[in-house]
């Protein structure tokens, strides 16, 4: 078996340079100790989160460098100027025995300096520069976050994004019981059914058994505010994974019918996965295109309609720091088109006095707010009963938009 850093490297290829996905990618960890896991995720994350600076430290001694050998240097050097606990010639021997005999050399030279000189930082016009190189950040993005949030927002949001993220769990309560899961010492309770736990929740038998479910806390808040209750029928629209398919079918005390819909028949495995695990017997899975009409009376008449769209990310950065490397103003405008045809299908299908929650993981106005301005403005017979943004630095959570759409009847659809 490959060292850790070794894998670590390939991993990072994957991602940077193929546009992979880290939290994918790092499931075929699964023959390293935990030491190795941990060391793995460290490395990755860390270097993801730090990229730009990273590639700042060497950026001045190597004019031509082969793709793979940027992401090596970048992962070395993180490891020489943020980690403490691995010997600095450790970190370059490591580095060296991973290249060709050719790149050897070079390697060493460079990593030397880089360790010799210490952390450098260019000369900066403004704190959003400043924060922009010290974040990793684009820029672009944070004078989009100034622009929507103002400057402090914008500062905090991408200083939120550089933090190891909080693993939250929820109890689910058609397992398990508020006494036996808070009578443990390492849950700590928060709000509902939202908790911490002291150690890692995905290796007890809880989480095994479905009793307990990994869901961040941001979006715990969103699912809430569909106010499901037993016996109401609803749809979510854009349902994979199904965490918040499963926290809708808890409210509703698995009485009642909830369909939920993906575009690939895989995700909605993912989903009838999940259900059967966590003791749900009320939810139809289908593929569907949540963009089209769907010719179906079973979806005639909803109570309730969650349309959690996709979305740029923009919220979810510390777990997913991938996305500030591939992301483009462009990307944001196609996603837009995607939500408004999702948003204004699914509409269509929620009763009189019915309640749509439309909700991104995103913080970008075009995305929310200007979304759901847009759809008010051609559906008079809708109004918004609420909307909130949750910033990562809030709850130390994902950042999330939620709105509460109510259908009062009271004009008529043009």
């Amino acid at each position: 078996m490959e060292s850790a850093r070794a894998y670590a490297w390939k991993a990072l290829n994957r991602i940077v340079l193929e546009h992979g996905y880290a939290s994918l990618i790092l499931r075929g960890m699964e023959g390293y100790s935990r030491s190795d896991r941990a060391l793995i995720s460290e490395l990755v994350y860390g270097t993801l989160r730090n990229y730009t600076r990273l590639s700042y430290q060497w950026g001045d001694l190597a004019a031509h460098v082969k793709q793979k050998t940027a992401v090596l240097l970048n992962m070395s050097v993180y490891q020489l100027l943020f980690l403490d606990r691995i010997p600095d010639y450790a970190v370059i021997n490591e580095a060296c025995s991973l290249v060709s005999e050719k790149e050897k050399g070079f390697v060493n030279a460079v990593l030397h300096k880089v360790q010799k000189r210490g952390m450098i930082a260019p000369a900066f016009r403004d704190e959003l520069e400043q924060t922009a190189f010290e974040t990793s950040h684009p820029l672009w993005l944070l004078k989009l976050w100034q622009a929507h949030y103002g400057i402090e927002n914008a500062v905090r949001i991408a200083e939120a994004d550089q933090r190891r993220p909080i693993v939250y769990g929820r109890r689910n309560p058609l397992k398990i019981s508020r006494e036996e899961l808070f009578s443990d010492r390492k849950v700590r309770f928060l709000e509902a059914d939202c908790f911490t736990y002291d150690g890692i929740l995905t290796e007890t038998r809880w989480f095994e058994e479905g009793k307990v479910l990994v869901q961040d806390r941001a979006s715990q808040a969103v699912g809430r505010l569909l106010a499901a209750e037993p016996g109401m029928r609803v749809l979510d629209a854009c349902a994979a994974p199904g965490t918040k398919t499963q926290e809708i079918a808890a409210q509703m005390q698995n009485q009642g019918t909830i369909l939920a819909l993906d575009l690939y028949e895989e995700r909605v495995k993912l989903i009838e996965q999940l259900m059967a695990k966590t003791g749900v017997s009320m939810v139809s899975c289908r593929t569907a295109d949540a963009s089209e009409p769907i010719q179906d009376a079973a979806y005639a008449s909803m109570d309730r309609i969650l349309v959690d769209a996709p979305c740029s990310g923009l919220g979810d950065l510390s777990h997913k720091p991938e996305i500030r490397m591939h992301v483009s103003p462009e990307s944001l405008d196609e996603l837009v088109r995607l939500q408004a045809s999702i948003l204004e299908n699914a509409s269509k299908y929620l009763k009189e006095g019915g309640r749509l929650v439309y909700s991104t993981c995103t913080l970008n106005r075009k995305e929310n707010e200007n979304q759901v301005n847009a759809f008010l403005k051609r559906h008079p017979e809708f109004e918004r009963s609420s909307e909130k943004t949750w910033f990562p630095y809030e709850l130390e959570s994902d950042g999330f938009y939620a709105a509460v759409l109510t259908k009062t009847g009271s004009a008529m659809v043009k």
